[in-house]
């Protein structure tokens, strides 16, 4: 039984300096597989998913201004952004550094904590738009 990822790496591999068969297509390709790995394979991001589908329902409801939504997205796709580099940083570190090391951790543990950073900013985000609309409806403002 091969493993699901063996056609992907066929797909990646080029020779050094051959870029004819690299097209802007691919490089779509490639995002969209990263993408995809990301949604599918990583249990944060699906808690991220979750919460963004959340406020873009919230928002909807709420009737939140052309600049909360500008904030709101900017928040979403920076966590996705993060959460995805993570990822990255975190596969890589296990190609090069498949045994423990002090390094490979600091370098996991401070790719993770950005995305925890933009994770919190996201939330207090969230209350500075919603928590007074949500206040209104709820008879307290």
């Amino acid at each position: 039984m091969t493993h699901p990822d063996d056609n992907q790496q066929k797909r990646y591999v080029r020779h050094v300096g051959d870029t004819s068969r690299f097209t802007l297509g691919h490089a779509f390709s490639c995002a969209q597989d990263g993408l995809r790995y990301g949604l599918i394979t990583q249990r944060n991001f699906k808690i991220h998913a979750f919460f963004a589908i959340l406020a873009i329902i919230l928002g909807f409801a709420l009737g939140i201004s052309g600049a909360e939504w500008c904030a709101i997205v900017l928040c979403i796709v920076g966590v996705f952004a993060l959460e995805l580099a993570n990822t990255a940083v975190e596969s890589a570190i296990d190609l090069i550094s498949p045994e423990w090391s002090e390094l490979a951790k600091r370098a996991k543990d401070c790719a993770a904590a950005s995305v925890y950073v933009a994770a919190l900013g996201s939330v207090i985000i969230a209350g500075i738009v919603f928590l007074p609309k949500l206040l209104t409806l709820g008879g307290a403002g």
